[in-house]
């Protein structure tokens, strides 16, 4: 099975695709897609939308986990987030993906064993688990190698979260 974790941002979106099984996964690429600063929020949102449907069809997912949107201090920045993940799922659903939406904490939780553990500590568990060199940089794109994990750890366990 293939699949591409997603972390959402308004500037930066970390993507990363993995293939295999619960016990054996690999990476098969990552990145970001870093949106241009003076484009309009919806020129940005068209850009992300791009970029996703090009990583899809380039890598052909069959399932696209996204990391849940956290609720910022900032109320702007949360609603810009969910217009993200709105226009990514949008995007997979279209391209003919299924999608999935994890909280940080169950990420964490199947990546590390631990919901609580911190932002080192998965991107060290993302590096063991994908047998990787070095933890990837930049750590959107840990982040989204570690949805992608998230979602290979929860099927056959009756822990998947389908979103639509």
């Amino acid at each position: 099975m293939r699949i591409l974790g997603i972390d959402p941002g308004t500037s930066v979106v970390g993507w990363g695709v993995v293939e295999g099984s619960r016990r054996k996964l690999s990476s098969v690429s990552f990145g970001c897609i870093l949106t241009v600063s003076s484009s309009s929020f919806p020129e940005k949102l068209a850009e992300i939308s791009q970029e996703i449907n090009r990583i899809i069809f380039k890598y052909r997912p069959s399932a696209v986990s996204i990391e849940e949107p956290f609720f910022a201090k900032n109320a702007k920045v949360s609603l810009k987030i969910g217009e993200v993940v709105g226009a990514v799922m949008l995007t997979a659903l279209n391209a003919g993906a299924e999608v999935f939406v994890y909280g940080v904490n169950e990420i964490k939780s199947a990546v590390v064993g631990y919901g609580k553990a911190g932002k080192e500590q998965v991107q060290e568990m993302v590096k063991i688990l994908l047998n990787l060199d070095e933890i990837p940089k930049p750590d959107d794109a840990a982040d989204a190698l570690a949805a992608a994990i998230c979602h290979c750890n929860s099927l056959g366990t009756g822990n998947i979260k389908e979103f639509l």
